[in-house]
């Protein structure tokens, strides 16, 4: 197989088409003991992460944000209170199982009265140009299969003038942190998985998908190089968390 056919899935090199159905199969795996793993897994620190994100986005009244690869939809319930009744919050998520739990949990919380729940992938998102404020895509963005291909559609459908938060694992800046790091994500973390989720691969997973993930300096680059202008990148928790933002002007 020629290799320019194959993609990496975590430290495997597998058929680009085979890709998306097997990240699928991770998601439809852990979609139940999602949000309980992300506790755990992080100490509860994905919340500040996620509200750091929200205080960079900089949502109004009115704006209307898509929040893809939206999982159980933090990010997209905190927008909906944000933006009300005026504006609009789409949920999106590749992966059915997941989406389910994020329209189920909004729902339930009462927020679900200007959020859309689409099932999209961001390589070719099915929304029409120049139609939102804000992007939003936290820890989704390792997983997809052609990232090029999914910021320069996250670009297309952006407004001029609105921008786009990527929040993903990213590479450890602080000395001596990696080592830590990789003890951590190699030998607890799926340890973790098996005992809370009952699922110690999709998490073995999870590990290997950050460390294919392009470091800071390569996404920022990325971005530009899909159009993107003014592109940033805050790290967070020494590097192991980074935040990158960039604009369509």
């Amino acid at each position: 197989m020629d290799k320019q056919d194959t993609t990496h899935f975590g430290f495997q090199q597998v058929p680009v088409a085979e890709k998306a159905q097997k990240v699928a199969g991770v998601f439809h795996s852990v979609a139940d003991k999602y949000d309980v793993m992300n506790d755990v897994m992080s100490l509860g620190i994905h919340r500040l992460w996620k509200r750091i994100t929200i205080d960079e986005a900089g949502a109004r009244k009115g704006q209307k944000v898509l929040d893809l690869a939206g999982g159980t939809g933090d990010l997209a319930a905190k927008f909906a209170q944000i933006v009300g009744d005026t504006g609009e919050v789409i949920l999106s998520d590749i992966n059915a199982s997941m989406l389910a739990n994020g329209k189920r949990r909004l729902i339930d919380r009462g927020l679900g009265g200007n959020v859309k729940f689409v099932q999209a992938n961001a390589e070719c998102l099915p929304f029409v140009d120049n139609h939102f404020d804000i992007i939003t895509i936290a820890f989704g963005l390792r997983n997809v299969t052609d990232k090029d291909a999914a910021l320069r559609s996250m670009l297309r459908v952006l407004k001029p003038g609105g921008r786009l938060l990527v929040l993903e694992f990213s590479k450890p800046v602080l000395p001596g942190l990696a080592p830590i790091y990789d003890q951590y994500s190699f030998k607890i973390l799926p340890l973790m998985g098996k005992l809370i989720a009952n699922d110690s691969a999709s998490y073995q997973y999870l590990a290997e998908s950050i460390r294919m993930h392009p470091d800071q300096e390569t996404l920022k680059g990325m971005m530009e190089t899909a159009g993107f202008e003014r592109v940033t990148y805050r790290n967070m928790t020494g590097g192991v968390v980074a935040l990158h933002k960039g604009f369509k002007l």
